[in-house]
C-alpha cells in the first residue's frame, strides 16, 4: 500500500521579520517524518506561505505546533499588510498529494481545526471541502470583513465558529481567527504587469477571475450598480473558471501584479491564465512583462506549460524534462523578479532523496571510473541499460532534428510524436541503470542474514530467492525496453533526415548490445533460482526477444550498406 502523504500550507501574517518566520518554521523541523519544502515570505503583502508535507498525522501535529508558535509571536492588533487576512495564522489548508483521498484528508483537516480551537482558544473557520455549511465553503466569506471587522463577526450567531471562542477576547485580539481546510492543489501566481496602477491592474484582474466584475449601468466602475430582482448586484462572469485574482502594487519591485489563485489547474492551468491575462492586458495598453510563482508547483504543470508553448511553435515536444522546465520558466518569465530554481520550486524535486548516491546522476568519467573499481556493480546489466539508453538518444535525436527541419514544417507533430515516445524509453531505462544494482545488492543483503537455526536459514532462503527473481526481472525489463525502443530509430532510418542515417545505426547498433547483454543476465541469474517454471519462462520469453533483435541488426546493417 502506497504511504499517504498530504502538504499543509499555512500562511501566517508576518513577512518582514526574518528572525520570527525562521523561529516559526523551525518548529515544523521537529517533527520526525515531516519535510519543510518552502518558505516564501512577502514584504509588501507582510505575510508568508510556508510548505510542508509528510504522513497525516506528523503533518498535523507539525500544523498545531506552528499555529501555537505564531500565537505566541505575532500580535494582529500590530498588523498591516496588503493581503486580505483574518488571523495570525491566516489560513492552514490541507492538500491531499499521494495515496490519500480528499474525504479523507478532511478528517484530518477538521482532526486539526478541532484541536487548534479547544487547546489553544483560537476562532476556527472550517473551508472549502472541510466547510461543515454552503457558505463557509468560499474562503472569502469566512475571512469577508478581515481582522478588524472579527470582533463583529463573532458576536453574530450565524458566524460562530466551527471550533474555538466565539468572543473578541484578550488572547483572540492577538491571535485573530484561522481557516482550515481541505483543498486541491493551489497555485498562488502572481503577473507582472508595466505599470504602477493597483486600478488598472484590477481591471485586467476582473477581466480574468471568474467572480468577473459587477455590472454598472453606464459600465463603467463608479456607475450604478444592476441588481436582480433580488435586489442582489449582477455579475459579469470573467473569462477563466477555477480562478480568483486582484490586483495590487508591490512597493519592493516597483509595479503592479495581478495576484492568482488557481484553484484547480487542471480547468485552468498556469500558462492558459498567463496568455488570456497577457491578451486582457494588451487590450487595456498594458503588457505583461513577467511572473512570479508563490510556494511550490507540481512537475507535471510545468511540463504541460513546455508542451504548450511548444505546440504553438510547432516543435517537438520530444526533448528533455530539463529543457521543457527552461521553457516554461522563460515562456512565463518566471525568473523577472528573482531567479527561479527548479529544485526549490517543483514539488516532486524539493522530495527527491538527496542521500541516496544514483549512478544516473554521475559524469560521464566516473560512472566509467565506479565501474572500472574493484566492487562488483555497477556490473553487466546496469551498463547493458545506460547503453539502451543511448542507442533511444541517438534515434530520439534524429527525430527531434527532423522535426526541427526547414521545409518539413508539415511533418513536425509526426517526428515530435516519435521523439516523445523516445523520451519514455529513454527515461525507464535510465531508471533501470540503477534498478539492476539495486537488484544484485538485494541479494548481497540475502547472503548476509542470519542462518543460525532452521527458521533463520528458511527465512534467509526465501529472501535469496525472491532477490534473485527480481534481480533477473530486472534485466528482462532491459530486454523488453531496449527491444520495443528500436522502433524509434527504424523509423527514423527510413523515414528521418537521411544526413543522420548513421546516428540511427548506431542508435540500433546500442539497442542490440543492450538487449544481448541484459539477456545474459537474466540466463546467468535464473540459473540460481529454486522455482524452475518461473526461470525457464523467462528464458524462453528472453530467446524470443533476442532472435527478433538479431534480426532487426542484420536489416539494419544491410540498409545501411545499400546506402553508403
Amino acid at each position: 500500500m502506497n504511504k499517504q502523504i498530504i502538504e499543509c500550507v499555512p500562511n501566517i501574517s508576518e513577512g518582514r521579520d526574518e528572525d520570527k518566520i525562521k523561529a516559526i518554521t523551525s518548529v515544523i523541523e521537529t517533527v520526525e517524518g515531516v519535510k519543510l519544502l518552502d518558505v516564501d515570505p512577502g514584504k509588501t503583502t507582510n505575510r508568508t506561505v510556508i510548505t510542508f508535507v509528510g504522513e497525516p498525522q506528523n503533518v498535523i501535529e507539525a500544523a498545531f505546533l506552528l499555529v501555537k508558535r505564531v500565537a505566541e509571536l505575532i500580535d494582529m492588533s500590530k498588523h498591516t499588510g496588503e493581503h486580505p487576512r483574518f488571523g495570525a495564522t491566516d489560513v492552514c489548508p490541507l492538500v491531499p498529494v499521494s495515496g490519500i483521498t480528499m474525504e479523507e484528508t478532511v478528517v484530518y483537516a477538521r482532526q486539526l481545526a478541532k484541536r487548534i480551537g479547544e487547546e489553544l482558544a483560537i476562532p476556527v473557520y472550517c473551508y472549502e471541502n472541510a466547510a461543515q455549511e454552503e457558505k463557509r465553503k468560499n474562503l472569502a466569506n469566512c475571512r469577508s470583513g478581515e481582522y478588524e471587522g472579527l470582533k463583529e463577526k463573532l458576536s453574530n450567531p450565524e458566524w460562530k465558529p466551527d471550533f474555538g471562542p466565539a468572543e473578541f477576547n484578550s488572547s483572540v485580539k492577538r491571535s485573530g481567527a484561522t481557516a482550515v481546510s481541505a483543498r486541491d492543489f493551489l497555485i498562488a501566481y502572481n503577473i507582472n504587469l508595466n505599470t504602477t496602477s493597483t486600478r488598472r491592474a484590477n481591471a485586467v484582474a476582473f477581466d480574468i477571475r471568474e467572480a468577473g466584475r459587477i455590472k454598472t449601468e453606464n459600465g463603467k466602475p463608479n456607475g450604478k450598480k444592476v441588481l436582480d430582482e433580488n435586489g442582489n448586484p449582477v455579475k459579469i462572469p470573467g473569462k477563466l473558471k477555477a480562478v480568483k485574482g486582484i490586483g495590487w502594487f508591490i512597493e519592493e519591485y516597483g509595479i503592479a501584479q495581478i495576484s492568482y489563485n488557481l484553484t484547480n489547474i487542471n480547468i485552468t492551468p498556469m500558462h492558459v491564465a498567463f496568455d488570456e491575462t497577457d491578451k486582457a492586458a494588451t487590450a487595456r495598453g498594458l503588457r505583461v512583462t513577467g511572473s512570479e510563482l508563490i510556494g511550490l508547483i507540481p512537475l507535471q504543470a510545468m511540463l504541460d506549460c513546455a508542451d504548450y508553448y511548444l505546440i504553438k511553435q510547432q516543435r517537438s515536444l520530444g526533448c528533455s524534462e530539463s529543457e521543457k522546465i527552461k521553457i516554461a520558466i522563460k515562456s512565463l518569465g518566471l525568473d523577472e523578479l528573482k531567479p527561479f530554481h527548479p529544485h526549490e520550486k517543483i514539488i516532486e524535486y524539493m522530495l527527491e532523496d538527496t542521500k541516496v548516491k544514483k549512478l544516473i546522476d554521475l559524469d560521464l568519467k566516473r560512472f566509467a571510473d565506479e565501474t572500472a573499481g574493484e566492487s562488483m556493480a555497477p556490473g553487466g546489466g546496469s551498463i547493458a541499460a545506460y547503453v539502451g539508453t543511448l542507442g533511444v538518444s541517438l534515434g530520439t535525436m534524429v527525430a527531434n532534428l527532423s522535426a526541427h527541419k526547414a521545409g518539413w514544417d508539415e511533418r513536425w507533430e509526426e517526428f515530435s510524436k516519435w521523439a516523445e515516445k523516445g523520451q519514455k524509453y529513454k527515461n525507464t531505462l535510465l531508471q533501470l541503470v540503477d534498478e539492476d544494482t539495486n537488484a544484485f545488492n538485494k541479494i548481497i543483503d540475502g547472503f548476509r542474514m542470519p542462518k543460525s537455526n532452521d527458521k533463520e536459514k528458511a527465512i534467509r532462503a526465501q529472501a535469496i530467492e525472491e532477490a534473485t527473481k527480481y534481480a533477473t526481472e530486472i534485466p528482462f525489463k532491459v530486454m523488453e525496453t531496449a527491444y520495443h525502443s528500436m522502433e524509434i530509430a527504424q523509423a527514423m532510418l527510413k523515414g528521418g533526415l537521411q544526413s543522420s542515417l548513421s546516428d540511427s545505426a548506431v542508435g540500433i547498433l546500442c539497442a542490440k548490445t543492450a538487449v544481448t547483454g541484459a539477456y545474459f543476465n537474466v540466463k546467468i541469474n535464473a540459473k540460481d533460482i529454486k522455482d524452475r517454471k518461473f526461470a525457464e519462462d523467462l528464458i524462453k520469453r528472453g530467446e524470443e526477444i533476442y532472435q527478433k533483435t538479431i534480426a532487426i541488426e542484420k536489416e539494419t546493417i544491410d540498409f545501411i550498406n545499400s546506402k553508403m
